[in-house]
């Protein structure tokens, strides 16, 4: 016949979820080692999943995320300050080569 459904009590889902959550191993380590699906592990993330464990809520992390964002930004706005002047220079020869190609009388 078949084979006997696994219950898991809540306590059990709720560290489960918080173990996956500390990036201690891969889901599928974790699947594996506990004998548990990734279908049902992934039941549990969705429905356990507390975003205080997670790595991005620590200061020094958002610290370093808004470091790097505002590199970024200011990496952007220096890039389109060279393309603007690019642009100018570009319409700039674009006249002098109209005025040196016309024809002399």
């Amino acid at each position: 016949m078949g084979e006997q459904r696994q219950r898991y009590n809540e306590e059990f889902k709720r560290q489960t979820v918080k173990y996956v959550q500390e990036k201690t191993k891969t889901i599928a380590d974790i699947c594996e080692e506990l004998n548990i699906p990734k279908s049902t592990l992934h039941q549990w993330i969705g429905q356990y999943r507390a975003f205080d464990q997670e790595e991005v809520n620590y200061p020094e992390k958002i610290r370093k995320l808004e470091q790097t964002l505002k590199e970024r930004e200011a990496e952007t706005r220096r890039k389109e300050r060279e393309m603007a002047d690019l642009k100018e220079e570009m319409a700039i020869l674009k006249k002098a080569l109209h005025i040196f190609s016309k024809e002399k009388n």
